[in-house]
């Protein structure tokens, strides 16, 4: 069985918790779907690490942050700050307030990381945050330990921050993964 249906479930039964209502559970729905299509499409295996971020992103933002925002979560979702080839451009020019949300959302490594992260609206920084996390959960599993250093510096430096602006639960997080990481994988 794909391991995308079981996390659309997933996905599905924490936002009926939050509750929120069936029309932005379908677009949640639709969202996940085309990026789980997308990752299929390009030949990733339901192993592979980045296979669920998707739904990981978003369930970070419903376990940690108890999200009830459709918007916020299908942004979450959609988004990737590594591979902008893998957002579902089409799903989401579909839906306009989510096209707008994510073209809020900067990628990893921009140069203006920092004030674009400081300006937006706190629901894009939620996005943002639960969508990195994810990433750098993961980020172990880099074959590039200069990658890897990079994402370490960029957390310390600016998400951590952002996220100790933005939510109690991303700050020690964060502050928890920065240190864990630093101690554990940057090594060579």
């Amino acid at each position: 069985m794909d391991r995308a249906r079981p996390m659309g479930h997933r996905l599905d039964e924490g936002a009926a918790e939050r509750g929120v209502d069936e029309v932005g559970r379908q677009r949640i729905a639709r969202i996940h779907d085309a990026a789980m299509e997308l990752r299929r499409g390009a030949g990733v295996g339901q192993h592979h690490r980045d296979y669920l971020h998707p739904g990981r992103s978003a369930l970070i933002l419903l376990i940690d942050l108890g999200e009830a925002d459709a918007t916020t979560l299908c942004a979450a979702i959609a988004f990737d700050s590594e591979r902008a080839d893998w957002i579902p451009r089409a799903a989401v020019a579909d839906d306009r307030d989510l096209a707008m949300r994510v073209a809020e959302l900067p990628p990893a490594g921009a140069d203006d990381l920092a004030e674009r992260l400081v300006v937006a609206d706190e629901a894009v920084r939620r996005a943002a945050l639960a969508e990195r996390l994810d990433q750098l959960r993961h980020a172990h599993l880099w074959p590039d330990l200069e990658a890897r250093r990079r994402a370490h510096a960029e957390a310390e430096a600016v998400y951590a921050p952002i996220a100790q602006r933005t939510h109690p639960v991303f700050a020690r997080r964060y502050d928890w993964w920065c240190g864990m990481f630093a101690t554990r994988h940057l090594t060579g």
